[in-house]
């Protein structure tokens, strides 16, 4: 009996190491070149604070790729065509309404301003903005494409690049 026990305990001890390293390499594998998962699906799938883009060091390699992605899309319809506003904010300035890191402007994007909102976040900027950011998730049919958008984006605003990796909220409103 005292051999069962211990191999159950065993057993259930190298489960759980497993299931601990394959969640930490999910998140570590998070973000790679050439991502074909759906926005959404990595959305679900990643911790906030988790999302980061692949292409952070190379902005201007993709910006031009990352532009047509972003008049594909029709971002210029509010953003303006180079990312200076329209009847949205700009993307030119540092006034990043939720906040300039990459995590959040991934869902930002993905979920649309009032989702976003649902989950927590608030805005820690001004800007004019006139509507609600809405949903692209669907539209952009993979994350390797959305980070191609972002990367533009950057591209367009070179003092961004501070802020990708340091959140200015998590849900529940903790802000910068």
């Amino acid at each position: 009996m005292r051999k069962i026990i211990t191999g159950v305990i065993a057993a259930a001890f190298v489960g759980a190491i497993g299931l601990f390293a394959w969640d930490s390499r999910a998140a570590e594998e998070c973000c790679e070149k050439g991502d074909m998962t759906p926005p959404l699906e990595l959305i679900a799938k990643t911790p906030i604070g988790g999302l980061h883009n692949p292409y952070n060091d190379d902005i201007e390699a993709i910006a031009a790729e990352g532009r047509k992605k972003y008049l594909s899309f029709s971002c210029n319809g509010c953003h303006g065509g180079g990312g200076g506003g329209g009847m949205c904010p700009p993307l030119t300035n540092d006034t990043w309404v939720y906040g300039a890191d990459d995590d959040t402007n991934f869902r930002l994007i993905a979920l649309g301003s009032d989702k976003l909102m649902e989950q927590g976040y608030t805005r820690v900027r001004k800007e004019i903005v006139t509507g609600p950011m809405p949903p692209f998730g669907e539209i952009i049919k993979t994350s390797d494409d959305l980070w191609k958008v972002m990367a533009f984006i950057r591209s367009k605003n070179p003092s961004s690049m501070k802020k990708v990796d340091k959140p200015a909220q998590t849900p529940g409103g903790a802000s910068e």
